[in-house]
């Protein structure tokens, strides 16, 4: 509330530490009506006009250099109380500046941009009529697919309605002179989907009794409008998303609203469908393949109370909904979830800090869960339990095998697929079944390496080997560079020059040589590179159009394609040498995750693991699904090296164009924290400096410290009292200080 003659406080736009704090700014008589709190104006600041958010009214301390706010910018309020204090939260949790929390917050509304005239496709009869309209298109199977699309998603443009079906925008055009759609002009804002108010599905399956168990237990809270947060541990297939989905219409029915997270964009168009016909018009989708224009649209109807139900990636935590009563986090696990540049926040945490805020319930699902989400859902932990251990209708988990590789070898097979796993993908195929093939490397080789000189081509600008594609060309899959593969070693001019490894365009082109009658598909980064492309890719399999789907971590977790009856995984060992102390826990989590795409309809279903370390307890675990073991397992072995969850970590990430000024740099840190920390008596240990496991990224040298404590306020302070030393000094000669809390990745 304004006071009489206060002025503005405002937080200017700048994401630096030294100017993070409230300046205060005068309010001209003709900007009276429009300064309040929540919108942004343009300050004056160091002889510039800047950019700054209005947190409220008061008097400074000394008032002889106000100046006078130069203009409002927004006209009306972008951010609440509610995310304002959220942003200071991450201020002070993550170490930045209040402007740069809210900056990640605003992101969508700072890429607004006008009204458009768009033509949209709306079906031109009514739904009681869908049935004989269908039945005249019985030998037409594209186009009744279309025309139902249309029937549920009203308001789509041409192009957008021919993606979301994955045909060609022609069926629109025969569809329209058949005067089954009609396509009409309209002033619309730009949204990816748009969808008709009724849902087809407003009650819901009906829920086992796990199930319910569990939704009564979560329901208590939503309604009492508690704080609470729950882990739900439910095995792969158990229908964590119908709980989910009634977990929401509950929230909806208290008057507030929901958001759910998932890992992947690959995820998004499957589960999109999924809530739509549940929740029709009243779902909004956040994610980064949205356009700048499409990302605003979405923010706004969430903003201004027309979608109650947001779905999308890490981002889509920040959404501006009034009252959120529910957070959903599937796959809590995935450190996907973790911003990795900028801002490292992690929307797991997010999540947690916005419904204790907001009095509101945190739902957090996974088959394999966190090894720091079930240390904290143990016996006196913060989380509450909950257990799903059944599939549903009581289907089978898939029986899971595993073929070592060596023996292969021994064998005479030196190929990518064991001979178990060729006689399976056969036995599927001759059966009509669909099949998966995981590998979670893109490209079509790892690396190149000459074997006359040793020479292994690297990226001119990162330290990293170039991977070699199909296409012929090598490119760095850090920075993008590209050079054709060479005919001659660069170093001695041999022709000894090979290419080694193996990516999912080579498992494509093996399957398309061992199974030549099967329809195959490639889902990667390079494949749905193009947008609609996860869409089109993921509609063609599940609509039966394709027989084997190859893909990374993009089909590994989330789908559910009752077809599937058989997963491969080529390489079970991708993750599990990795430089990294979660190495074994991500390799347990992916394998349980992917072959828990098998048997998910009315077939049973298989996993084959294929593996050079059958005895290594995250293989086995994750063939026999279960979690436990694994636990028991990985556990003892952090406990006895102190790292999460029995620790706190931070990652100080030292980067410069000089090796030596970034050596440097990360040294004089060094002797920074060890003279903050002398006769401190914290139990606090400085690990390094050394060489980040990737020593240069896109022409910038890399170098590293790494924290460690017992809690997570004590590894705040130390680096919080640091960094004003390690800022000082001309910014041109100085590395750049990235600070990781808790970082989910050491590369």
């Amino acid at each position: 509330m304004k006071k009489i003659g206060a002025f503005a406080e405002v937080i200017v736009a700048l994401n630096t530490r030294s100017t993070d704090r409230v300046f205060h700014y005068a309010v001209p008589a003709a900007l009276q009506d429009k300064v309040e709190v929540g919108i942004r104006v343009l300050v004056p600041f160091n002889n510039r006009s800047l950019a700054g958010y209005v947190t409220g009214f008061g008097f400074p301390e000394n008032t002889v250099n106000i100046k006078e706010i130069a203009g409002v910018l927004d006209a009306e309020p972008v951010f609440t109380p509610e995310l304002l204090e959220l942003a200071r939260w991450m201020a002070e949790n993550y170490l930045c500046s209040t402007a740069e929390a809210l900056q990640r917050i605003l992101s969508p509304r700072l890429l607004v941009k006008g009204q458009r005239v768009v033509k949209q496709v709306h079906p031109a009869i009514q739904a009681k009529d869908l049935e004989s309209a269908l039945n005249s298109l019985s030998r037409a199977p594209k186009q009744a697919a279309l025309l139902k699309k249309a029937m549920i998603n009203p308001g789509l443009t041409r192009k957008e309605l021919a993606v979301a079906e994955g045909v060609s925008a022609s069926v629109v055009d025969t569809l329209v002179e058949k005067g089954l759609l009609v396509i009409s002009p309209e002033n619309s804002p730009r949204r990816l989907v748009r969808v008709a108010q009724t849902s087809v599905d407003s009650n819901g399956l009906v829920l086992n009794d796990g199930q319910k168990e569990t939704l009564d237990q979560v329901a208590r809270d939503i309604r009492q409008g508690m704080f609470k947060v729950f882990l739900l541990h439910g095995i792969t297939g158990s229908g964590k998303t119908e709980v989910y989905m009634q977990a929401i219409s509950i929230t909806l029915g208290t008057g507030r609203q929901a958001v759910v997270l998932v890992p992947e964009i690959s995820l998004t168009p499957q589960m999109v469908d999924m809530f739509r016909r549940r929740f029709g018009g009243q779902v909004a989708v956040l994610h980064s393949a949205l356009s700048g224009g499409e990302r605003y649209d979405e923010w706004r109807r969430i903003k201004e109370g027309e979608a109650s139900v947001v779905l999308g990636t890490r981002s889509a935590i920040f959404a501006p909904l009034p009252r959120p009563g529910l957070f959903v986090i599937d796959e809590e696990h995935e450190s996907s979830y973790k911003q990795d540049d900028h801002l490292r926040y992690h929307a797991r945490e997010v999540a947690i800090k916005r419904a204790q805020i907001a009095g509101a319930v945190v739902l957090l699902g996974s088959a394999t869960p966190s090894l720091e989400s079930q240390l904290k859902a143990s016996a006196g932990g913060p989380y509450q339990l909950l257990k799903l251990t059944d599939r549903i209708d009581g289907r089978p988990l898939p029986l899971a095998r595993v073929v070592d590789m060596r023996l292969e070898m021994k064998g005479g097979n030196s190929g990518i697929f064991s001979r178990t796993l060729v006689a399976a993908v056969n036995k599927r195929l001759d059966k009509g079944e669909q099949v998966l093939l995981f590998l979670n490397r893109r490209g079509y080789a790892t690396f190149i390496i000459c074997r006359e000189c040793g020479l292994v081509l690297k990226c001119p600008r990162c330290d990293i080997s170039l991977i070699y594609h199909r296409d012929g060309r090598l490119r760095c899959h850090y920075c993008n560079y590209t050079v054709r593969a060479p005919d001659l070693c660069p170093s001695c001019g041999s022709q000894s020059i090979k290419h080694f490894g193996a990516g999912t365009q080579k498992v494509e082109e093996e399957a398309r040589q061992f199974f030549p009658e099967a329809r195959l598909l490639r889902m990667d980064s390079d494949s749905t590179a193009r947008k609609g492309s996860h869409s089109k890719i993921i509609n063609a399999f599940r609509d039966r159009q394709v027989d084997i789907l190859i893909g990374t971590q993009m089909i590994a977790k989330g789908l559910d394609f009752p077809g599937v009856t058989l997963v491969g995984v080529i390489n079970a060992d991708t993750t599990l040498h990795m430089p990294d102390f979660r190495a074994a826990e991500r390799t347990f989590q992916l394998l349980t995750q992917v072959a828990g795409r098998a048997g998910r309809g009315e077939l049973p279903g298989e996993a084959i693991i294929q593996t050079y370390n059958p005895d290594h307890y995250s293989i086995t675990a994750a063939a026999a699904h279960d979690c436990d073991r694994f636990y028991l397992s990985e556990m003892p072995v952090r406990r006895s090296l102190g790292y999460p969850p029995f620790s706190h970590l931070a990652r100080l990430l030292f980067t410069h164009e000089d090796e030596e000024e970034v050596k440097k740099g990360a040294g004089q840190a060094k002797e920074t924290l060890k003279n903050i920390l002398a006769g401190s008596g914290k139990n606090i240990s400085v690990l390094g400096p050394a060489p980040a496991p990737l020593s240069k990224i896109k022409d910038r040298y890399r170098w590293q410290l790494v924290i460690k404590a017992s809690r997570r306020d004590l590894l705040r302070d130390v680096i919080r009292e640091s960094l004003s030393s390690l800022e000082k000094g001309p910014s041109s000669i100085r590395p750049v200080v990235n600070v990781d809390i808790n970082p989910q990745g050491m590369m």
